[in-house]
């Protein structure tokens, strides 16, 4: 029998959630290509799986998981940044990166380099001018596809610039 890598998986409209935790902390979530549920395999997993459910059922859920400290100090900073745009609006990379002081690309890169996608949403930050821009380290394909849904999922029109 092969060992699986997550403590729990979700699954959601073409695509799943491989959550990771210990009994303490959720150590990661990553999107993954769809498949079968994953039972959760401790009560914070199950806990988890349930504030994801809660979340896919509706986008205006708020999340109370113990996340575990990830990240370098800038990393930080900018999930903090990303946790405060509320579901249907989004940033761009651009502002973040004003209010940061520091440049967009070292946004996107702490963007990507989210541990706890959904959780702290990084979906929610867009290119200048609308574009999607990149999302968990892609710049197309499947989890563009995810970004799209998460979106919409939130209300945000596609098409529309950033306020």
């Amino acid at each position: 029998m092969i060992a699986h890598p997550y403590q729990a998986i979700v699954a959601a409209p073409g695509f799943a959630l491989g959550i990771s935790s210990t009994d303490e902390e959720i150590t990661g979530i990553e999107f993954i290509e769809p498949q079968p549920e994953l039972a959760p395999t401790n009560p914070l997993a199950a806990e988890a799986v349930w504030q994801l459910r809660a979340y896919l059922a509706d986008p205006a859920f708020v999340f109370g998981l113990p996340l575990q400290p990830a990240g370098t100090t800038f990393q930080r900073r900018v999930w903090e940044q990303i946790s405060a745009i509320p579901p249907g609006r989004v940033e761009t990379y651009g502002q973040l990166a004003k209010n940061l002081k520091n440049a967009p690309r070292a946004v996107g890169q702490a963007c990507g380099a989210n541990p706890y996608p959904i959780v702290v949403p990084c979906h929610r930050v867009i290119a200048s001018g609308g574009g999607l821009g990149g999302f968990n380290r892609e710049r197309g394909g499947f989890l563009l596809d995810v970004k799209r849904w998460l979106l919409r999922h939130e209300g945000f029109p596609l098409g529309q610039p950033a306020d």
